[in-house]
């Protein structure tokens, strides 16, 4: 078992985004899962500058490094960057703007 891992050293491998989830740009993201507590899993997820489209799952994160836009279906817009807690309720229609390339820690 590993009691720690330096998140910094973790290597989240990007691949690019299927064409219909991608509205502009040429975005890619990757997920590294960490552990499991309790039935969740806690992961990093990755994604470079570009905007996508996602149908999301219950889940919290903390943006680690990055910035972006994350826009919902019913018209609200949120600005995240590096500190910001979130949280995503499954189901939710969101479109990402990523800024700058965004890395977050996240339990779903």
């Amino acid at each position: 078992m590993t009691r720690v891992r330096r998140l910094a050293d973790v290597d989240v491998p990007v691949e690019a985004l299927p064409s219909d989830e991608v509205v502009a740009g040429a975005p890619a993201a990757g997920t590294v899962a960490l552990a499991t507590i309790g039935g969740a899993e806690v992961g990093l997820w990755r994604m470079t500058e570009g905007t996508a489209t996602d149908v999301e799952v219950d889940e919290a994160f903390v943006v680690l490094s990055g910035r972006a836009t994350i826009r919902f279906a019913g018209g609200e817009a949120i600005e995240i960057a590096s500190g910001d807690l979130v949280t995503l309720v499954a189901g939710e229609r969101t479109e990402w703007t990523v800024h700058e390339a965004l890395t977050k820690l996240y339990v779903a």
